[in-house]
């Protein structure tokens, strides 16, 4: 069992601690000792959100001597479903306050290290290189493969997890003896390839399931104690309630933990992952432009509905999300568009909206490689409008 280094000296437990964690001391696999260890330990919590949650309140009850938080965002309605962390009164907190008060509030004797800031290639080194393991709560590519590269060039163990729909996945990461994410996945997927779980929902529950898994492996981390998942992926399936694994090997030509690795230093993980600022118009008269495709604002095609100009609208979400909010339009999810390009008028302009911007932007890109010669993305989409044009529009 792979175990992080210890300390040259444990502390000792006070007598709350004995009471807290009576229920540890009489596991033979802890005892006094294991408890001690925890209290020792540093552990960098990635994000606060649906996997954050369980992973920093499972570790604040289990005694986890410091614990870092990074994040910068802050809490939406829309969160609550899974970031079980917060609550109701903390919409529009940021989530590091809403998250710190709780976890004090369950263990006032933890130390919280609150990274008020987004993990970037230039302040990932500096946070994490102050942590014994890192448990990775991202939800987005940029952070994630971030987050490995830092961890494999400090040397630091990282408990992954991610999720999606109904399924989730967790592995341990960038130990000496197994492989990293990247032995796994060596490139991130082209932009806008995989939706986010914004585009494709998550089942409130299954973040509380993986990120448990993650918490469980940092403690057998930190005790030195079971069979870890490294050189393991575990696969959930929470609609079948079905667990799989997969075997996995270090790979030598790894890119980043290999026998000859060409990542040696951070980079830009934006840039890298093909997301790009936006460039700024040469004129008011000028919509930005990504990837050849003219964005849209929600304001200006307000004014253009208002104007009476004879606008297209083609709606690429599902039919269940034009159920909840919608601001008009043709609707033909993205998956039938091919299939459905006669229904399509060539001779019109031609705008894309979704909920965020995000699948238009892929399919007016789509369009625009079948012919059409005039097609713009509604940039922001349907989130935009409620925000700058009909907050009764329901923001999801």
């Amino acid at each position: 069992m792979t175990s992080i280094a210890e300390p040259a000296s444990l502390p000792e437990l006070t007598t709350d601690d004995l009471s807290r964690y009576s229920r540890h001391l009489i596991l033979p696999e802890v005892g006094m000792e294991g408890q001690q260890k925890l209290k020792a330990a540093r552990v960098l919590c990635v994000g606060t959100g649906g996997l954050g949650s369980p992973l920093a309140l499972y570790l604040t009850a289990a005694g986890i001597g410091t614990l870092g938080l990074v994040d910068f965002d802050v809490v939406d309605a829309s969160n609550l479903q899974r970031q079980i962390i917060h609550s109701t009164k903390d919409i529009g907190r940021k989530k590091l306050d809403s998250a710190a008060e709780k976890l004090i509030a369950l263990n006032p004797s933890i130390n919280i290290v609150k990274h008020d800031t987004m993990l970037s290639s230039a302040n990932a080194l500096d946070i994490i290189k102050d942590y014994d393991i890192v448990a990775d709560g991202t939800d987005n590519f940029p952070t994630r493969y971030l987050v490995n590269d830092a961890c494999v060039l400090l040397g630091k163990p990282n408990a992954y997890g991610s999720i999606f729909r109904f399924e989730g996945q967790a592995s341990v990461f960038a130990t000496e003896s197994g492989p990293c994410y990247r032995c796994l996945y060596p490139e991130p997927p082209p932009p806008g390839l995989v939706p986010s779980c914004a585009e494709g929902g998550v089942l409130g529950i299954l973040p509380g399931l993986v990120g448990v898994i993650q918490a469980t492996e940092v403690i057998k981390l930190i005790l030195g104690k079971g069979d870890s998942l490294i050189g393991r992926l575990l696969l959930v399936d929470a609609l079948n309630m079905r667990f799989r694994e997969l075997k996995l090997r270090k790979n030598p030509e790894c890119p980043v933990c290999g026998e000859h690795p060409t990542v040696t230093q951070l980079i830009d993980y934006q840039q890298f992952c093909g997301i790009l600022p936006e460039p700024t118009p040469a004129s008011s008269q000028e919509p930005p432009v990504k990837n050849g495709i003219p964005q849209l604002t929600v304001k200006e095609l307000k004014r253009r509905i208002d104007a009476g100009e004879d606008v297209f609208i083609l709606d690429v979400r599902e039919p269940y999300e034009y159920q909840i909010a919608q601001i008009g339009g043709k609707l033909i999810p993205q998956n039938d568009v091919p299939n459905r390009l006669a229904e399509i008028d060539r001779d019109r302009e031609v705008i894309v909206q979704c909920r965020s911007g995000a699948r238009s932007q892929r399919i007016a890109e789509f369009l625009k490689q079948a012919g059409y010669p005039r097609v713009v993305n509604l940039a922001g989409g349907i989130l935009a409008w409620a925000d700058e044009i009909d907050p009764k529009v329901q923001k999801y």
